[in-house]
């Protein structure tokens, strides 16, 4: 069964050494949209990249990163978006946020 609806798409921007009490802030920022029930959430590592102050970060194999881009990426209501809003106020001090309205297309078997 395939399902259409709009959504927002929420993607943060952060680097993978970013921490809140001991732990990688990118985890705890997936744990707190489970809490309060969103559809999902998805965390990409990148292996290359640069932000504001132009210092390029990249993943070489005779050396090993330790401050990484990483992409935060859910999908779901405005509403359920909203929710993760001043969660992130408060603990995020240093990255991006991005928010764009999507049409969101479900594929599902129907008996599941």
């Amino acid at each position: 069964m395939k399902t259409s609806t709009e959504a927002i798409s929420l993607k943060i921007f952060l680097d993978e050494d970013h921490t809140l009490h001991g732990k990688p802030l990118y985890e705890q920022i997936v744990i707190k949209a489970k809490k309060l029930e969103l559809a999902g959430a998805t965390v990409i590592k990148g292996i290359m990249g640069f932000r504001a102050y132009h210092c390029i970060h990249t993943a070489k194999l005779l050396r090993l990163s330790e401050d990484l881009p990483v992409i935060i990426e859910i999908i779901d209501s405005q509403e359920n978006i909203d929710k993760l809003q001043p969660y992130l106020d408060e603990h995020l001090k240093t990255g991006l946020v991005t928010l764009e309205k999507v049409t969101q297309i479900k594929y599902q078997e129907k008996n599941k």
